[in-house]
């Protein structure tokens, strides 16, 4: 089984007029109440794969309701921990400019912490996939998710990470499943300046293959991504279209990725379908669906360097 965890889910509230009139009545020329959180992204390309999955987290109050009922309109199955605080509403506001209001979230208790810790523990069997991914709401230390990984890794399970700089750095060491940075964040990995050819981009993605991780994706926005194995290195990309969409793009990647490796174990088709899933939402207004996944998919070129 894949599961997905946001600890700190939203309704995002995406509102649309011409121009914003500070200090004046705006009205709204569309608006649209949308579940967020890039672990929730992840399961619902999934769902766009027909590959299940199970989107875990905290979740209280009449927002988190909303959240729950909305992602089972989605077709996704969920077992979110309750918590007493109410989940995040943040703002997104498409104007003459794109400006966003994020809110900080709920605070998490002690107890609420226990739960959700003993819901996984139950939950997981070998051979399971945890993709762990998004900000921490109030109350979690910063190590959170690095915490979870002896509980994972104690049930038979593989672990995804998505996160970059140090945080990235310390999970190297217990073998994540695939790690996915961009080439800005690799070269920052590093310490160094913007690499200048796809070659010295995939030298720097072996190091994290030594480091520990099982597989490596980077992605580098308009000219594609590379997958890095022991082996080889891999550059794929797609027929070009107009972006609409950056926000999830990242999380709709890992996705294809992750969960087509999961079913399959072939890690060459799990890379043309990242790139698929990716692509698709960036030429997306929200998450991609099966048929704009598809379409993209026919044109995925991948070749060896």
């Amino acid at each position: 089984m894949l599961y997905s965890i946001t600890l700190n889910p939203s309704i995002d509230y995406v509102i649309g007029l011409p121009k914003l009139e500070l200090g004046l009545v705006n009205r709204l020329e569309s608006d649209h109440k949308l579940p967020g959180g890039k672990g929730i992204n992840v399961s619902r390309i999934l769902e766009q794969l027909g590959l299940p999955s199970i989107a875990l987290g905290f979740a209280g109050g009449f927002t988190g309701k909303f959240l729950q009922d909305r992602l089972a309109e989605l077709g996704l199955k969920t077992d979110f921990t309750k918590v007493a605080d109410d989940t995040r509403i943040n703002v997104k506001l498409k104007a003459d400019q794109e400006t966003e209001l994020n809110a900080a979230g709920p605070t998490i208790r002690p107890d609420e912490v226990n739960a959700f810790r003993s819901k996984l523990k139950h939950r997981l069997q070998p051979g399971d996939v945890v993709v762990m991914a998004g900000s921490l709401p109030a109350g979690l230390p910063e190590t959170f998710y690095r915490d979870l990984i002896p509980d994972i890794q104690a049930a038979g399970a593989d672990f995804v990470i998505d996160t970059t700089g140090q945080a990235l750095l310390d999970t190297l060491a217990d073998h994540p499943y695939v790690v996915k940075p961009n080439h800005h964040e690799l070269a920052e990995l590093f310490g160094d300046a913007e690499y200048d050819s796809f070659a010295a981009t995939a030298e720097a993605g072996r190091k994290l293959l030594g480091l520990g991780a099982q597989h490596v994706l980077v992605s580098m926005a308009g000219k594609g991504a590379l997958m890095i194995t022991k082996d080889a290195a891999y550059h794929g990309f797609c027929k070009p279209d107009k972006v609409q969409n950056s926000v999830g793009a990242g999380d709709s990647m890992l996705a294809g990725f992750t969960g087509t490796l999961a079913q399959t174990g072939d890690a060459l088709e799990a890379f043309k379908m990242a790139l698929a899933c990716g692509s698709a939402t960036a030429f997306s207004i929200d998450l991609a669906d099966k048929a704009k996944i598809d379409a993209v998919y026919q044109t995925i070129t991948v070749e060896k360097l």
